[in-house]
């Protein structure tokens, strides 16, 4: 046996040799153009052999469908976020149409709820004028809940694991999971004094998760954080 042939049993050529050679020698089917025609490749869709052009169609078109899907979900998401943003819109109008400051906290939390289809909403404030000391929108804030709020650097989302804000609920036990907003003075964005928080609710552990992007609950802080500085 020559050493070449011993060799070649020692070492056998494996797919992953053959396809280095391939990729790496792109004039071998120039060579050998014959073999494109010969070449039977197993369609995945009817477990048939089928020409390398035929099955190069079939990989064409999944991608194409694919492609399709992606587009369909952009549009849809598009069109969500079209339509969130016209609610938003609609919501800060009739907020700045109210022609008295004291009657904002109430509407703001009816209209989150009507609007975005949340189904509890609570809201409090400290630090506001001593007028509105005795409102009800003022009651019941812990040290906890304010040290909390003060914390959030954006809106916190996620499952209720008791927190105190969740006493401002019409039904705590409900909550499953929550949006904790903070309310915050100056300028959208900004590191001004934290002066309430919103609360929203639902009894589905998913609608408010952890991993859910926060830049819409954020105008709607904004947007409130605004309308309720009238308050102040």
């Amino acid at each position: 046996m020559s050493q070449l042939t011993e060799k070649t049993l020692n070492n056998p050529i494996t797919e992953e040799d053959i396809a280095h050679y391939l990729a790496n020698t792109p004039d071998f089917f120039v060579r050998h153009s014959e073999l494109l025609a010969t070449v039977q490749l197993s369609s995945p869709h009817s477990h048939r052999a089928v020409s390398l052009q035929e099955r190069q169609a079939e990989m064409l078109r999944e991608k194409i469908k694919m492609l399709e899907g992606r587009m369909m979900e952009m549009i849809r998401h598009g069109n969500d976020n079209i339509l969130l943003s016209d609610k938003v819109l609609r919501w800060a109008r009739g907020l700045l149409l109210v022609p008295a400051a004291h009657s904002l906290p109430g509407l703001i939390t009816q209209e989150i709820g009507a609007q975005f289809s949340v189904p509890q909403v609570g809201l409090r404030l400290w630090g506001l004028d001593a007028a509105h000391g005795q409102a009800a929108f003022t009651q019941g804030v812990s040290e906890d809940a304010k040290l909390f709020a003060a914390s959030l650097k954006e809106p916190f989302c996620g499952l209720n694991t008791g927190f105190d804000a969740t006493q401002w609920l019409e039904n705590p036990e409900a909550a499953s999971s929550l949006a904790l907003i903070p309310l915050r003075s100056g300028d959208a964005g900004g590191a001004g004094e934290i002066f309430g928080m919103l609360v929203l609710a639902s009894m589905d552990a998913q609608r408010f998760h952890s991993g859910m992007g926060t830049d819409f609950l954020s105008r709607i802080g904004e947007v409130a954080s605004a309308a309720l500085g009238r308050l102040r």
